[in-house]
This record gives structure tokens, C-alpha cells and sequence, in this order.
């Protein structure tokens, strides 16, 4: 029997077994307040694109969850149980781990920019620190395979977002993020630069 370890705004995310091997099963679920066709629609979509990101984004830098089955009819990822937390779990438990997490997340947000990847959702609660001590990126379905510098701009301001309302007592978290992130990112100072443009239009708006 599948248990639930996560509920979201659009899919359900279960652990579930995939040919003996522990899996985890992310299921678009029915919007009732959509019409049906529409909602069909956008969960066909973002199933196949959140597919298409999780295999695309995988390199020797970036790791992702190795992708066993997709269900259309339901709507259905079956991938990789990786063995960990989240990262913004990691934090809170311990915030000394920021040390460690944080240029591995500048490095692979990097990664994914280099290559014309957005990921649409960048948040701690969005990767995954391995037992094995490697970063996992997950939850894409919002990303780009041909992320413009807007895009690039966004994942910055949603992760300095996230460290200033989810981790607001790790010092230089963010800090640490965007050097790890510059030393790797090919003309990173075009999206820092989008960054703030992004983040004085929130201000005045």
C-alpha cells in the first residue's frame, strides 16, 4: 500500500515499489474547479514536461531522480526514492550544514543555467540532501529546456526568497550560494543583474 509523504497544491507524492526497488510516485490529481478538458490538458502538460526537465537536467553536476515509469492515464511519475532530506529540512535541523549545502546548490543552479535550463520553483524544499552527501534537484514542472535570462533571473529570486523567509537565521546562506554560483556560471553577472531588475519590480508593485 502506497503512503503519502507529501501533498501539494497539484499532485500527490507517495513512496511506493517499482520492480522491487522503493520508488516514489508523484500523481497529478483532478482540479474539480477546472473543466475537465482544460484540467486534462495541464496535467498532460506538466507531467510530460517535469519528464522531459528531470532527464535533460541530469549531468555529472547535477543529479536528479532516475526517471522508472510514467503513467498518462493517471497522470503518474514513478521515480527514484532518494535517501535524504530536504534541504530546507537539513537546515533546520542543523543550519552549520549551510557549509557544506550551499555551494553545491550555487554550482548546480549553475549548471542548469549553462546548459538553458531553468527550474521554474527553486526552493529548499525543491532538492534533496542524499545520505550519500549528493544534492539532488527535484520538482521541475514549472521549468524551461530553453530558459531565457527572465527565467534564469526568477530561479535566483525564488532561492534568495527562500533562504530570507525559510532560513533567515543562516548568515551569508545566500551569500554563499551566489559566489559558489558565479565562480561557475558562464556571464553570471547578466542574470544577477536580471535578478535585481526582478526584484525592484516586486517592490514597486
Amino acid at each position: 500500500m502506497e503512503s503519502p509523504i507529501a501533498v501539494g497544491a497539484e499532485a500527490v507524492v507517495t513512496v511506493s515499489e517499482f520492480l522491487g526497488r522503493k520508488a516514489v510516485r508523484k500523481t497529478r490529481v483532478p482540479k474539480k474547479y477546472r473543466h475537465p478538458i482544460l484540467d486534462e490538458r495541464i496535467r498532460s502538460t506538466r507531467t510530460r514536461n517535469e519528464v522531459r526537465i528531470i532527464r535533460q537536467s541530469r549531468s555529472d553536476i547535477v543529479r536528479t531522480p532516475v526517471i522508472y515509469d510514467v503513467d498518462m492515464s493517471e497522470y503518474s511519475i514513478t521515480m527514484e526514492f532518494i535517501e535524504g532530506s530536504t534541504v530546507k529540512e537539513a537546515l533546520d535541523k542543523d543550519p552549520s550544514v549551510a557549509e557544506y549545502v550551499c555551494p553545491l546548490i550555487g554550482k548546480a543552479l549553475a549548471d542548469l543555467h549553462n546548459r538553458g535550463i531553468s527550474h521554474g520553483d527553486m526552493t529548499t524544499s525543491n532538492m534533496i540532501l542524499g545520505n550519500d552527501g549528493i544534492l539532488c534537484i527535484t520538482d521541475m514542472s514549472l521549468g524551461n529546456l530553453n530558459a531565457d535570462t527572465e527565467e534564469m533571473g526568477v530561479d535566483v529570486r525564488l532561492l534568495q526568497r527562500a533562504f530570507a523567509s525559510a532560513h533567515p537565521t543562516i548568515e551569508k546562506g545566500f551569500d554563499t550560494v551566489m559566489e559558489s554560483y558565479v565562480k561557475h556560471k558562464t556571464d553570471a553577472d547578466a542574470v544577477i543583474k536580471k535578478t535585481e531588475e526582478i526584484g525592484n519590480r516586486a517592490r514597486y508593485t
